[in-house]
């Protein structure tokens, strides 16, 4: 396994027309998109995520992850010719990389968004250019004050990847949990912190309800097709 690790979040907004099509037509679309993304899950990482009913601009989420770019690449040219994919947007695509924090002991991770838990809350950050003009010592300082807010909070896990040169954003904030009030918690003890002055931006926010692929796409229009064919 590779010391870091490319993670690729891409959403998905389905057209309202998609839905009108007759049920084998749909169920057809969803087994093309289906199999690529078994194909890619066969020796990668991949997560699926349902945004129904918490967004209203992306209905479903995919994270790819792989330590080759190119295969990211291949995956998404791939998604781009089932039936599926004529009929979805791309509201929203954030690339990042996992590397080891400097403000953490811990080695870089392999990969991101590993664990079973409900709920994924993700987010794009971009920090102010003042925090980077901040002497080491004092950024490892207010960092460490953060991340003890964060340890008393051990229900929800944080998963940071960077995103530097690579997309518009420097950070994926993604944070897993099985309560969302606890997520909620968190973030409000974390506003009056001093590293919550840093940050220029920190929306938009997704709540994610984590799934298997074939679910995710079946709640796309409420039909268990996917399932009646197995």
């Amino acid at each position: 396994m590779a010391d870091r690790t490319f993670a690729k979040f891409t959403f998905f907004k389905i057209d309202p027309e998609w839905r009108r099509r007759d049920p084998e037509s749909r169920a057809a679309d969803k087994r093309e998109f289906l199999a690529a993304c078994d194909d890619f899950a066969a020796d990668r990482s991949l997560r699926a995520y349902s945004t129904i009913g918490t967004r209203g601009d992306a209905d479903l989420v995919l994270l790819s992850q792989s330590p080759n770019l190119d295969d990211l690449h291949t995956f998404h040219v791939v998604l781009g010719q089932s039936g599926l994919a004529k009929w979805a947007d791309t509201p929203h695509s954030f690339l990042s990389m996992t590397k080891r924090s400097p403000y953490s002991e811990e080695s870089a991770r392999p990969e991101i968004c590993v664990s079973e838990r409900r709920y994924l809350f993700l987010y794009p950050m971009v920090k102010q250019r003042r925090w980077y003009g901040l002497p080491t010592e004092e950024r490892g300082r207010i960092m460490k004050s953060h991340i003890e807010v964060g340890r008393r909070h051990p229900e929800i896990s944080i998963n940071t990847s960077y995103s530097f040169g690579l997309d518009d954003q420097e950070f994926v904030v993604a944070f897993e949990g099985d309560d969302p009030g606890e997520f909620l918690d968190l973030v409000n003890e974390l506003r009056p912190t001093e590293s919550s002055q840093y940050p220029e931006r920190e929306t938009p926010i997704f709540p994610c309800v984590a799934m298997s692929t074939r679910r995710a796409l079946d709640a796309l229009d409420g039909a268990p097709s996917l399932a009646a064919v197995q």
